[in-house]
């Protein structure tokens, strides 16, 4: 997974999961420093760049792409302030059992697919 990859996964998850009610509070801590510091990141690059990441809160999948983008552009990857931060993030996610909400899936060429836990599918191709 690329820098640019961890921070937008870590955003995704922490967004859906950071301010609900069973998020702890070093959840909600984890999310909002990571917030913090990509909102300043972007800021420098204008105003636009820091509205689009309150857009993909709202509406990831309309957005995420758009966001990749721009942190490549704006050198999030390269920052390890910011790394450090996504990585605690999906750490302390993983350790409260809320893993799930963190997944990357490449679906490129899928014929039978389901995301997610406790699954049952059946396929039949022919």
């Amino acid at each position: 997974m690329s820098g640019v990859e961890l921070v937008v996964a870590a955003l995704s998850a922490g967004a859906a999961v950071g301010l609900t009610d069973t998020a702890s509070s070093a959840i909600r801590d984890a999310y909002t420093g990571l917030r913090e510091l990509v909102q300043r990141r972007l800021a420098a690059r204008g105003e636009d760049s820091a509205r689009l990441l309150e857009a993909s809160e709202a509406a990831p999948g309309v957005w995420q792409a758009r966001l990749s983008e721009l942190l490549s552009v704006s050198g999030v990857d390269q920052d390890e302030e910011i790394l450090a931060a996504a990585r605690s993030l999906l750490q302390e996610l993983s350790v409260a059992g809320l893993q799930g909400a963190v997944r990357h899936v490449d679906a490129r060429e899928a014929k039978g697919l389901q995301v997610g836990d406790n699954n049952t599918q059946t396929n039949n191709f022919n």
